[in-house]
């Protein structure tokens, strides 16, 4: 007879059809009974010391959180040992970021790496130079990733050592910024440039990636994430996955997607992995961040001290990755051979660009269930959601560009016009979409309940209420972070509700969403997570206070 657990209490089904339970029971990882008392009740099989009974009390059961756009294996490196952490979240000011690069280069003449760069929240910082950081770095070559991961910056001993030179052709859908003379900046743009960049030290992080990912999946757990999508999954990391599978280290599921080449195809099958670990799309970057000037716009950016700050030309109307041209044979390569597709995009010109290339391969190559997917859509308006709608394509919502620079967007870069309704979840959910809300691996910590809060109330860190936008309701952004996150992850079936049959992948709130207001829904801590039936995080205090996570356990 098998072990069982019974949960007893407020259970947060996100089932349509019986959306709040007074109980749920997990037998063999997956649950096998939810309802009434009585009902459950009936359905328990164990007996004595086979049956585990949790009483909530106050607290809540819900699905385990999706993060339906994140980058664990990247992730896991960038806030490594591998590299030192400036992001805003962790140095808040410009003197305390030079200082840590200062710092970092005398600790590691190797090569000093860091990762966070963020001249609109680190007031005073403004885009680095390749004179600058020569003098900084001297022969120690010296990368700096900013925050959006969009921007590289680096010195000549940097260049040297990845065999970088003024003749170095940019790799495709990036580019090396060059002066008027044709000699390099120091600055590149976008993926292709920092993996050119970063290749040895990435190398090198390789062999501890089992542990680190790990780790990282444990850190996901204790904000009660049991499923994260990889969106820029390389196959080249396929060993480290699998090692840390074996060594019991993946405490969540993994839904991968490849990073889409010109001419290239999946290195996998559609029909591959299993419940646990399994790729279901590609991922393409049709534009870049708005924090750094590359995204494409109909609107001009604002001449402030925040735009000069970032080197973005005052009036300017950013630019793409991708001519339409080169979409329609990015997307070719991959949508045939039955290949969900995610794309990256942000201006609201490039949403118009995405979806024409969608519509067009639509045409050409019918699918009823594609779930093509559009990635962050700050800029992207109502009327184009609604074109998405028609299209069947899905969005999501990287919501924390309002928490953390809804002030900046509105005051530094675009005007209210345009920045007051950036990430419009209320008009992507009006349109007809599906949404999940995320938090985009490095660029901001992920917290599912304060992505809810912020998708509801449109607040931002410093409590400033950004008007332009109309928040979403406390039933639509639970859905966004576990049952319409899954969905778009062609995991429905799985998880992101709890209904009988789907794995008891859990999450116990310390009270009901719904007894607190969306401010206060940030407070509410995370007590315990589980995946198909076993725990992998309980909150606890060590004697510093802070909470640490349940070792992590593998399917």
């Amino acid at each position: 007879m098998s072990t069982e657990t019974l949960f007893v209490g407020t259970v947060i089904t996100v089932d349509t059809a019986r959306p709040r339970a007074e109980a749920l029971l997990v037998r063999d990882g997956r649950i096998a009974a939810v309802g009434t008392m009585e009902e459950v009740r009936a359905a328990v099989t164990a007996s004595g010391d086979e049956l585990e009974l949790i009483e909530l009390g106050d607290r809540a059961l819900l699905p385990g959180f999706v993060e339906a756009h994140g980058h664990p294996s990247d992730t896991a490196v960038v806030l490594s040992h591998f590299m030192v952490d400036i992001r805003p979240v962790t140095l808040a000011t410009a003197e305390e970021v030079m200082q840590a690069i200062h710092e970092g280069v005398a600790e590691h003449p190797e090569g000093a790496y860091f990762n966070g760069w963020d001249g609109l929240l680190q007031t005073g910082l403004s885009d680095p130079g390749i004179h600058e950081l020569d003098r900084i770095g001297g022969a120690t070559p010296l990368v700096i990733l900013h925050n959006s991961g969009h921007v590289v910056y680096f010195n000549t001993a940097a260049a040297k050592k990845a065999g970088i030179d003024k003749d170095t052709p940019d790799p495709v859908g990036s580019h090396w910024e060059k002066d008027a003379d044709g000699e390099l900046t120091g600055k590149g743009f976008e993926v292709g440039t920092v993996f050119a960049l970063m290749g040895s030290t990435l190398g090198a992080a390789a062999h501890e990636l089992p542990a680190l990912l790990a780790g990282y999946l444990g850190t996901l757990n204790a904000v009660g994430i049991t499923t994260v999508s990889d969106m820029s999954w390389d196959h080249a990391k396929q060993p480290a996955l699998d090692a840390a599978r074996a060594a019991g280290g993946l405490s969540a599921r993994l839904r991968l997607y490849e990073m889409s080449a010109p001419g290239k195809k999946a290195s996998v099958q559609p029909d591959n992995g299993d419940e646990l670990v399994r790729q279901v799309g590609v991922k393409t970057w049709a534009d870049g961040s708005p924090w750094v000037g590359n995204i494409l716009i109909s609107f001009p950016y604002l001449d402030t001290e925040g735009t000069r700050s970032i080197g973005v030309e005052p009036g300017s109307h950013g630019s793409a990755n991708y001519s339409r041209e080169q979409l329609d044979e990015v997307v070719e390569q991959y949508f045939p051979e039955g290949w969900q597709l995610a794309c990256h995009v942000h201006g609201d010109l490039a949403v118009d660009r995405v979806l024409d290339t969608w519509e067009a391969l639509l045409a050409r190559h019918p699918r009823a269930d594609h779930r093509l997917r559009m990635e962050h859509v700050g800029a992207m308006s109502p009327a184009q959601f609604e074109q998405a709608a028609a299209l069947g394509v899905t969005a999501s919502l990287l919501i924390d560009h309002v928490y953390y620079w809804g002030e900046v967007l509105v005051d530094q870069l675009f005007g209210p016009e345009h920045g007051g309704p950036w990430a419009n979840a209320r008009a992507a959910l009006d349109a007809g979409l599906k949404i999940s809300l995320h938090n985009d691996g490095t660029v901001t910590p992920a917290e599912p309940l304060r992505n809810m809060s912020v998708a509801m109330t449109r607040t931002t860190r410093s409590g400033r209420h950004i008007e332009g936008a109309d928040g979403i309701t406390l039933d639509e952004a639970i859905r966004a972070q576990t049952l319409d996150a899954a969905w778009q992850l062609f995991s429905e079936h799985e998880v992101g509700s709890l209904e009988v049959g789907k794995f008891a992948d859990l999450v116990v709130l310390s009270a009901d969403p719904s007894s607190v207001t969306p401010d206060e829904l940030p407070s509410l801590t995370v007590e315990q997570t589980w995946l198909a039936g076993e725990q992998v995080y309980q909150r606890q205090a060590d004697a510093h206070g802070e909470h640490i996570p349940h070792p992590p356990v593998s399917e």
